[in-house]
């Protein structure tokens, strides 16, 4: 994968420039406005982004962090698939379109034709006016839809799907036509949701979904069994490193220059994909002389890997592991990007 910083820094400089004229506090009223109606129940056909004051100010808070989760997700099937590559792609209620800012930045040369749709106008407004800074041509070029996301949603055969936090925001027919809608009209579907028990649940159940449709899960999980973390007992989930803004600082109270957004997600596919042998799925514990790795693994268990110094160059890879890598690191493999 390319490195993702120009890109990341790019989106973080658009950004600012949307808050120019729009006083602090009322930004971080509009953001906390809109947190509290997307964790409510909110009707699909009426758009939480009623203008372009509500648009700047939640886009300039939550795309750093949606990128970043979207690109881990990528990065897990990038590397499953590394000789796949897009020619289209759409990103289904992508709003401002993080989602299509990681893909432009995970396949950047060639990259894919991208289609985004949302039923909030001022979004898409929004989205456009982004892409068309963007240093990325397959941004630029992107087509931006109007289309209300519910089961009346209907798109063309692509390449690969992107849902990024989007299912939290459908009642539970509409999440379930939307990725069986998916799942028939892509090769690839990377489904991103928040890192809560909730969101977990609601990536499970679209995962089942799209196995049925006849496809296989590429990442996070080795294998496309039945999931092996006991319902209600804990839930699988990962964390990107955001760097934060100012307005970040504003409306959560902090200071420190960055967050760790943790989401879920599953990446799955209908063509050959090698999930990893396993995959870490909790910040491994560094001890003295010894590093402890907790593994969702092939075999299709949960399990803790204790790593000493006697096994070599193992243990120096375990200590360089990170949350949400694959376990044991290829030949020449770095980091999968899905860590903190």
């Amino acid at each position: 994968m390319n490195a993702s910083a120009p890109t990341a820094e790019t989106l973080r400089g658009a950004l600012a420039g949307l808050l120019d004229g729009l006083p602090p506090r009322q930004a971080a009223q509009a953001v906390e406005r809109l947190i509290a109606n997307y964790r409510g129940t909110t009707p699909t056909d009426a758009p939480v982004l009623r203008d372009r004051s509500d648009v700047a100010a939640y886009a300039a808070y939550r795309m750093p962090a949606t990128f970043e989760a979207v690109r881990s997700a990528l990065a897990a099937l990038r590397r499953a698939a590394p000789a796949w590559t897009p020619a289209t792609h759409t990103d289904i209620g992508g709003g401002t379109g993080a989602a299509s800012w990681a893909v432009a930045d995970a396949w950047e040369e060639p990259a894919p034709e991208t289609t985004v749709l949302d039923w909030a106008e001022p979004a898409l407004e929004l989205g456009r006016e982004l892409a068309l800074a963007s240093p990325l041509p397959s941004l630029r070029a992107a087509r931006w839809q109007r289309s209300r996301i519910s089961s009346a949603l209907r798109i063309e055969s692509t390449d690969l799907v992107t849902v990024s936090y989007v299912l939290n925001e459908l009642s539970e027919a509409d999440r379930a036509a939307v990725v069986a809608e998916a799942a028939r009209a892509a090769q690839a579907v990377v489904i991103v949701e928040p890192g809560t028990p909730d969101g977990y649940e609601r990536i499970i159940e679209a995962r089942d979904a799209l196995i049925a449709a006849g496809l296989t899960v590429a990442a996070p999980c080795p294998h496309s069994a039945a999931c092996p973390i006991e319902p209600g007992a804990d839930w699988c989930h990962f964390s990107a490193r955001v760097s934060r803004s100012s307005l970040h600082r504003q409306v959560k109270g902090g200071s420190l220059a960055y967050e760790d957004e943790k989401f879920s997600y599953v990446a799955a596919v209908r063509f050959p994909a090698a999930p990893a042998d396993a995959r870490v799925v909790r910040k491994p514990q560094i001890r003295k002389g010894l590093v402890l790795l907790d593994l969702c693994a092939k075999d299709e268990a949960l399990r803790r890997e204790t790593v000493t110094k006697r096994h070599g160059d193992r243990y120096r890879a375990a200590r360089d592991a990170a949350w949400g890598d694959t376990w044991p690191p290829h030949a020449g493999d770095g980091a999968d990007g899905s860590g903190a």
